[in-house]
């Protein structure tokens, strides 16, 4: 009878390790989601990408002293002034999804993601539509190199931006997004408002100063 007690004890003991011994909740540390802090470390790792390419244009034309672009050569300042408006224009609307859906309406949300997609689709075809009538190659220059080089990295950001928008319109018009839960539509948010950004700075720097 006393064994048996013992033993009964014993198994309500191991029950109740089992439920205070459980698994234990991740400690987070920042007060930033995983998903988020992961994004912006990575747009830090991108600046730093670009940063270096704009010190080899910076090092062409300050500490060389070569002229911009190339004797013989021309960058057409109206095209890429009409497809920065493009891609800022693509923030605002990107913006109103944003907005939209911490309200759950889900007409903005769908409008203004859609509407980010095809504008930044947009900018992709007019920047290589803009290159096969640019007249020069990325071999002819220092310059030319560059050009192609800043622009076309950003390209790339593009392309990758609106793979992660075309993921987000898909789980916007399957209902995926609410006011309490809209991660999935921020964090490629995030990049897309970097890759307008640093196209100003591009833009600026390459086709207006």
């Amino acid at each position: 009878m006393e064994a048996a007690s013992i033993a009964h004890g014993h198994e309500a003991h191991g029950h109740h390790g089992e439920e205070h011994h459980g698994p234990i909740a991740a400690n987070q540390s920042s007060r930033v989601d995983s998903a988020t802090l992961g994004m912006l470390l990575f747009i830090i790792s991108e600046i730093m990408i670009f940063g270096a390419f704009f010190t080899a244009y910076f090092f062409i034309r300050v500490a060389q002293g070569n002229p911009w672009p190339a004797p013989g050569t021309t960058v057409p300042v109206a095209v890429a002034g009409f497809n920065t408006a493009i891609l800022i224009s693509s923030s605002f609307t990107l913006h109103w999804a944003e907005t939209s859906i911490k309200r759950d309406n889900r007409f903005g949300l769908r409008a203004g993601i859609l509407s980010t997609l095809l504008l930044g689709a947009t900018f992709l075809f007019v920047q290589i539509n803009e290159y096969v009538h640019l007249g020069f190659a990325p071999h002819d220059s220092a310059q030319a190199t560059i050009f192609y080089g800043l622009t076309g990295l950003h390209g790339a950001h593009v392309c990758i931006g609106l793979i992660l928008l075309s993921f987000a319109t898909i789980r916007s018009f399957r209902g995926h997004y609410s006011s309490h839960e809209h991660r999935g539509l921020n964090v490629p948010g995030i990049y897309w408002h970097f890759v307008d950004i640093m196209w100003i700075v591009v833009f600026t720097a390459v086709y207006v100063i």
